[in-house]
């Protein structure tokens, strides 16, 4: 591949995940890479090579964005393409004199700067980023001498949060009451009630959001305090690369010293008997030594497939408390916050607009106001409804030609075990009747047929039939959690 064809591949592949990263992480992490073009750094064809300012962030971009970066490059490329990393020279590794001296020298300097993250390379050289970047920190715990290889403490690993997601940022709304306030009181009094803390829901609530904005809350009153943030399939690879290594002894190490585990998806430890041996090992101790553990998932623990039962207790001894589907109200409130945090201004009749047409979850509900934003600021036109509506044209159209009213009749059907003939029958036994008013619910509210056009398409029944099946199902909707799951489990598989 030749550098100009590899030089337009990464900015066609940059372009891409400026689109779909958060802007923070693609500032960040993203846009300091540029290709390596000096020697066998520069790779050959089907690879691609970057190069990084430093070691810090070289460790970090490989393990939370590599494997993103090299499937946008291989889809933009139109075959199989391979990511590879290169340091500048001046931070390549190298010999010195007096390899011992120099390393305890720099090493002492750097802990007694207490800035950024120190490790000891070996070699004579101990490489340090000159300062955290966005949303980390140091998390309390040992380091390695460059001399004896040992643990010296202090810390010098990253806790993994990211400080933009706090308890100020999170919209609060009826759907996330409950866990926010289990949440807070985890923050002012960890290791005490509510442990573990148990949080489920479905893609994009903001189960992610709630869980950092406990270990920022609890940094903040507690700087020296071990948290650490991670996703399952982190936890999954640390279990792998330590058995590879035979090194379970630094794995406990890491783990079991903790005063607060953040772990997202534990969905994932699914079928991997000794990743869920591990964990459980991990919770006990954390346990004993009164340390906090928030988990999230996307179902409640008893309803986990694959994972032993002696860990679903677990996960189901403290509180459990699930995130619902925002209800619209709420949407708005997220649309203007977030429209406010970009420095825009979202026009209430607007934030409606837009609510009442993505109901699925708050990344969605990100990723329309993106849309808007962009729409106004590239034609340098004010943010109306006439604007929302040709912003979000392409999602409007899919919704509009993917839902009818025969499609919610069928996938009601199915959810409730019924046959779709019964949803246009005169039965009336409540195992029939109650699906057919749901149905009749989500055809008012995600079809544009009006009440005696829904009634017909029932079976021909009277406006006014349809009319109390919608409010009857609405106001229920407001107070009854497990039937708002379901709808919302129906809605998302209505608009896949």
């Amino acid at each position: 591949m030749s550098v100009d064809t590899s030089q337009e591949l990464w900015q066609q592949g940059c372009a891409r995940l400026a689109a779909e990263l958060p802007e923070q992480q693609f500032e960040t992490w993203i846009r300091p890479l540029s290709l390596a073009t000096d020697g066998a750094a520069a790779g050959g064809d089907g690879v691609v090579a970057v190069q990084v300012p430093n070691r810090f962030k070289l460790d970090w971009i490989r393990s939370q964005f590599a494997g993103r970066i090299e499937s946008v490059l291989s889809e933009v490329a139109g075959r199989p393409m391979r990511l590879e990393f290169a340091l500048p020279r001046s931070a390549s590794l190298r010999q010195a004199p007096r390899q011992a001296e120099v390393a305890v020298s720099a090493y002492a300097a750097a802990l007694a700067a207490g800035a950024g993250t120190v490790t000891g390379t070996g070699n004579g050289r101990v490489d340090r980023a000159s300062e955290p970047a966005p949303g980390e920190r140091p998390l309390a715990g040992p380091v390695t001498s460059p001399i004896s290889g040992r643990p010296v403490p202090p810390a010098a690993t990253s806790h993994r949060l990211n400080t933009a997601l706090t308890f100020d940022t999170l919209v609060a709304g009826r759907a996330n009451q409950m866990a926010r306030t289990a949440a807070l009181h985890v923050a002012g009094a960890p290791g005490e009630a509510y442990n573990p803390l148990f949080i489920y829901g479905g893609v994009g609530l903001g189960k992610t959001h709630l869980v950092h904005a406990v270990g920022n809350a609890l940094l903040k009153d507690r700087p020296t305090a071990r948290v650490l943030y991670l996703n399952a399939e982190q936890f999954i690879s640390d279990v792998v690369k330590n058995y590879q290594r035979k090194t379970f002894d630094e794995l406990k190490a890491k783990y079991h010293s903790l005063d607060l585990l953040l772990i997202d998806d534990v969905q994932f430890f699914a079928g991997k008997d000794r990743t869920q041996e591990e964990f459980f090992n991990t919770f006990e101790a954390l346990l004993a030594k009164r340390a906090h553990i928030i988990m999230t998932c996307d179902t409640y623990p008893k309803g986990l497939v694959g994972i032993e039962e002696r860990l679903k207790s677990r996960l189901d001894s403290g509180l459990t408390v699930a995130i619902e589907p925002p209800e619209l109200e709420m949407r708005v409130a997220i649309l203007i916050a977030k429209a406010r945090a970009e420095s825009a201004e979202m026009p209430e009749d607007v934030a409606f607009f837009i609510a009442k047409n993505v109901r699925a979850n708050v990344r969605e509900l990100e990723g329309a106001l993106r849309k808007v934003l962009a729409h106004s600021r590239f034609n340098h036109k004010p943010i109306d409804i006439g604007l929302a509506r040709e912003a979000l044209k392409d999602l409007l159209s899919i919704q509009n030609r993917q839902i009818s009213v025969e499609n919610i009749q069928k996938m009601v059907a199915d959810f409730y075990k019924i046959k779709v003939a019964d949803m246009y029958s005169k039965k009336r036994p409540a195992s029939i009747a109650r699906p057919r008013q749901i149905a009749m619910y989500l055809a008012k509210d995600m079809t544009k047929k009006s009440l005696p056009e829904i009634g017909e398409l029932f079976g021909g029944r009277d406006h006014t039939t349809v009319l109390h099946a919608v409010r009857k199902i609405g106001e229920e909707r407001k107070n009854n959690a497990e039937l708002n799951q379901q709808l919302h489990v129906i809605e998302q598989s209505l608009k896949a």
